[in-house]
């Protein structure tokens, strides 16, 4: 995906593996930056390893990581690259050599749509925001904070405040710190809100962020049997997402006293949203059946029945 920031999306079987970007960390950068594990022995890892690009094998062995924490870890980089591809501008979509691996991927990938969506209900929570930022903007400072406060506040937003030095985005301390691209662009834009970070004179007015709908037919469902497809339609429509647009509106203040507030309007219930594909039960290894002759039962289920049995101090 060429664009600012754009990435490479790596699909195996219709699914999304791994996706790599120069506007999010990746897995390499969460596990060095975060003090998980060191310079000295990423490199002894390399070497052990033949040269290969993801030792995982060694960081397992050594005890550095263990496998469900390296999944983790390659499932939020991937989703942390989607946001930042998504957040940017995508000028063209272009297929690569089918022979260039992915670094870090994910065993079990994920659905396109999935992915997608994902993203851009990142978008719309950064846009709700009171002071939204772009990840590769916004360059803040850190406000007159009286040093009582400063002292009261939790450890992420210390570790901001001491990289806000107006030079550098969300992008920028994301890299810095091993955090998330999304996580510090919505770290940033809270500490604007609540006044422990401001920006300069010349970028004082920030523009709003704003997120367009995704195209009606962008998660249609797709016929039995038929892998799933990376559109590149979706990546057109949400290049253009983060948009300059008016000043921002005034909250509404809600009711009066002694007013009544309206009514939300109902759902025609004749329409329905278009559905996402589902996996394969047993995939997940949640809707596992307990049985092959009990194809319709499972742990899910159970569960949810669990909680709905009478119990004596529920009152119903």
């Amino acid at each position: 995906m060429s664009g600012k920031p754009g990435g490479v999306f790596h699909l195996r079987d219709g699914t999304v593996v791994a996706v790599e970007s120069p506007g999010a960390p990746g897995a390499e950068a969460r596990l060095l930056r975060s003090g998980r594990v060191s310079g000295e022995q990423w490199a002894e890892l390399l070497r052990e390893s033949g040269g290969a690009r993801w030792p995982e094998a060694g960081l397992i062995a050594h005890g550095y990581a263990g496998a469900a924490q390296l999944r983790v870890v390659c499932m939020m980089a991937m989703q942390d690259a989607a946001f930042a591809v998504v957040a940017g501008d995508v000028e063209a979509c272009d297929p690569l050599d089918a022979a260039f691996e992915p670094y870090a991927p994910v065993a079990l990938g994920e659905i396109p749509a999935r992915l997608l969506q994902d993203a851009a209900r990142k978008l719309v929570a950064v846009a709700a925001l009171p002071r939204p930022v772009r990840p590769d903007r916004e360059r803040p400072v850190p406000a007159a904070v009286p040093d009582e406060i400063r002292e009261q506040l939790p450890p992420p937003q210390k570790e901001l405040l001491a990289h806000a030095d107006g030079r550098r985005t969300a992008r920028d301390i994301a890299f810095a710190t091993g955090l998330g691209a999304y996580t510090v662009t919505v770290g940033m834009a809270r500490m604007l809100g609540e006044g422990l970070l401001e920006l300069p004179a010349e970028s004082d007015s920030a523009t709003r962020v704003t997120v367009r709908d995704l195209p009606s037919g962008a998660l249609r469902q797709r016929p039995a049997g038929a892998p799933p497809a990376l559109d590149p339609e979706v990546f057109s429509a949400l290049s253009s997402a983060v948009t300059a647009a008016a000043p921002e509106p005034r909250p509404d203040p809600g009711p009066r006293p002694g007013e009544i507030a309206p009514a939300l309007p109902r759902r025609d219930p004749g329409t329905h949203a278009p559905s996402l594909p589902r996996r394969e039960p047993g995939a997940s290894g949640i809707a596992e059946t307990l049985a092959p002759e009990r194809a319709g039962a499972s742990w899910k289920g159970f569960f949810r029945l669990r909680h709905r049995i009478w119990t004596p101090d529920s009152g119903t």
